[in-house]
């Protein structure tokens, strides 16, 4: 009996097991499929929310659908970031795509295709291992708040390169993001 239960546990976790790697490797999904798929992570992982700058509309901030995860505006200069105090660690500029905290300044980055001011020129593989490593084209500077790379780190490498795929696809935006402003 004991071992039928242990044998009849460990074929389900099998399956079970199958069962994920089949949907995380997804070997049949076409371009478009894998493109589709990619939105859908975007935009559940919430990448517009800072990568995609607010502007003010009728009922208040808005995403500015034509920079589409373009990052921070280059016509926005920022003034000096108030200093971190009290419970107010870290504090965000209007657009959303300006953070200011006990790193510095960080900028969220362009996420377009445009071969000179985004993410034009970045291969599936630097894309992967940014994310994975938590540093800027996987060899560089770390990756500053808030951006969540650690969450990111987690998803499956079909998962990553259907977000890669995703941002390959959108309308290039050229917008030269500052660099960051380390304390």
């Amino acid at each position: 009996m004991k071992r039928t239960l242990i044998a009849s546990i460990a074929m389900t976790s099998l399956i079970l097991a199958g069962v994920v790697l089949a949907k995380s490797t997804r070997p049949n999904e076409t371009k478009q499929q894998q493109i589709a798929r990619g939105e859908y992570l975007v935009t559940i992982g919430g990448c517009n929310d800072c990568h995609t700058p607010l502007k003010m509309g009728p009922n208040g901030p808005e995403p500015d659908r034509t920079r589409l995860l373009s990052g921070h505006p280059e016509n926005l200069v920022m003034p000096p970031a108030p200093k971190p105090a009290g419970p107010w660690l870290w504090s965000g500029a209007a657009t959303n795509t300006a953070f200011a905290g006990p790193w510095g300044v960080s900028f969220a980055r362009n996420l377009t295709p445009d071969q000179t001011t985004g993410m034009g020129i970045w291969t599936e593989e630097m894309f992967i291992k940014t994310l994975r490593s938590g540093k800027h084209w996987g060899t560089s500077r770390p990756i500053l708040p808030p951006m969540p790379w650690q969450d990111f780190s987690k998803m499956t490498d079909s998962d990553l390169k259907a977000v890669y795929a995703y941002l390959r696809s959108i309308k290039p935006v050229r917008n030269q993001v500052p660099d960051a402003i380390l304390n």
